[in-house]
């Protein structure tokens, strides 16, 4: 089930939302759980059984890390297991794969074995039992004695799928005790309505594109089209993940949670380093504080450093999906965070704003191209084209081929919404609302309210006359 579906919209949502405020206090919590996992059986009706098997497991084992003795011991079983749950289901086919090229090379038999299957959300959920046994085992939160409490944390609808990937220690009072108001219900019904028109009307629309031109021919492909394309995926993998986390962070606000931003605005970055500290911001400081601090941070020698950074981003690309182009993408941004650490960064504080800017946008678009592509080489040859290297004599796709009115308005809103200006410009109407109360009111919150019964309607539309279209995080 996602969330940009009928299914969702008309069935599931209004019927959670009702039971959960009819409910009392004591029993909100179960009535979240029960839908949660509801949520996820109905695409994954055997997989939710590994969801609750893993719950059990890290409930258990977070009790006994609670306690003063063995408490390594169990933390190290804790995330071996977590990492062995992962690794078989996201990373088996992948090992067996490689490894039967290399039989092949030495003309062995290969290892045949059925495919396994990839359960949806599985890398969220297992980055969310490791961090609640590291918070236990560092003392950041005591254990949850009560498994239903703990089920919920792993398993809450809004951020199952998807992310963002949520420490125990920000959502443990949130679990026992939140508050509810019909202002939170809005906020959250607005908020969500906002990641859902990034989705239908932005995303969808220039992920269209972006899949015909990733699909023609390597041969057939010029620069000006393999420069629409990425331009599209670029803003539609930012416009889908956003969307989400926007839909995720409203659902949750609309059941008392507050989740943290994912989000901020990364697209108007100046560095690499400015990018992943504005890019899915609950999985880059994850890394951070679960895999870089520990292995040394910048306390080690710079080799060190560089070696960790390394590291950190092939397994960041490896999280991302069992595959060499991800590795490539992780290894992309690794290089160029590495070279601006050892004093590219003095450099490019010295240039002009705007190149600073598109040197960013370059790296980053150039890494999204190995994200796309299915294979390395198609990567590399795209690359080579973008830039000019291995043009073809002669093209038979144009752009004007793929710019229907509906991809050029996307991809406008796209331009506009990937930088602060509506945020700069709600702002300053909220600023004036405060200063004169009575006057300014019709002036930000009608034309406001207004805006999101729009685009409700048109994204509303949009779900019911598309095609199935799954959020692209989904897979990972």
């Amino acid at each position: 089930m996602v969330f940009s579906s009928t299914i969702f919209l008309f069935g599931f949502l209004p019927l959670i939302l009702f039971l959960y405020y009819i409910s009392p206090k004591v029993s909100k919590n179960i009535v979240l759980l029960s839908g949660s996992l509801i949520f996820y059986a109905w695409g994954e009706v055997f997989y939710v059984l590994v969801m609750i098997s893993s719950i059990i497991f890290n409930y258990v084992l977070g009790i006994f890390i609670n306690r003063p003795s063995r408490k390594k011991i169990y933390l190290s079983v804790g995330v071996i297991g977590n990492l062995i749950l992962l690794g078989t289901f996201k990373y088996a086919n992948f090992i067996i794969d490689n490894f039967n090229s290399v039989l092949n090379r030495m003309n062995l038999d290969s290892i045949s074995i059925e495919p396994v299957h990839l359960p949806i959300g599985i890398s969220f959920f297992t980055f969310h039992s490791i961090s609640y046994l590291v918070d236990v085992y560092r003392r950041k939160s005591p254990a949850q004695k009560n498994i239903f409490d703990f089920a919920l944390y792993i398993s809450l609808f809004p951020q199952l799928i998807a992310g963002p990937i949520i420490r125990y220690h920000d959502i443990a009072s949130q679990i026992i005790n939140r508050s509810h108001s019909i202002i939170l219900i809005s906020s959250g019904i607005q908020r969500f309505v906002f990641g859902l028109a990034k989705k239908m009307l932005i995303a969808n629309p220039l992920g269209e594109v972006a899949d015909k031109i990733f699909a023609l021919p390597a041969d057939r492909l010029s620069s000006s089209i393999t420069w629409l394309g990425i331009l599209c995926y670029t803003l539609q993998i930012y416009f889908d993940f956003s969307g989400y986390s926007d839909m995720a962070i409203g659902l949750a606000r609309m059941f008392g949670f507050h989740l943290l931003e994912n989000f901020n605005y990364p697209y108007i970055s100046k560095s690499i380093q400015e990018f992943w500290r504005r890019w899915h911001i609950s999985l880059s400081t994850w890394f951070r504080d679960y895999l870089y601090i520990p292995l040394g941070g910048n306390r080690v020698s710079p080799s060190r450093v560089y070696f960790n950074l390394f590291l950190v981003f092939i397994l960041c690309g490896l999280w991302h999906g069992a595959s060499w182009n991800f590795i490539v993408w992780g290894l992309i941004h690794g290089l160029f965070l590495i070279t601006e650490r050892v004093g590219f960064t003095q450099f490019l504080e010295k240039l002009w704003r705007p190149i600073r800017h598109g040197y960013a946008m370059i790296i980053v678009a150039t890494a999204w191209v190995f994200f796309r592509s299915d294979t390395i080489s198609f990567a590399l040859h795209y690359v080579s084209v973008m830039f000019g290297i291995n043009n073809p004599s002669r093209s038979f796709y144009t752009i004007e081929m793929f710019l229907t009115n509906e991809v050029i308005i996307s991809l406008l809103f796209g331009i506009m919404f990937a930088t602060p200006l509506y945020s700069f410009i709600s702002e300053n109407l909220k600023l004036n609302y405060y200063k004169n109360h009575i006057k300014a009111v019709p002036y930000y919150y009608a034309p406001k309210m207004l805006l999101i019964c729009i685009l409700l309607f048109i994204s509303i539309l949009k779900v019911t006359s598309s095609t199935y279209s799954p959020f692209l995080y989904f897979r990972f």
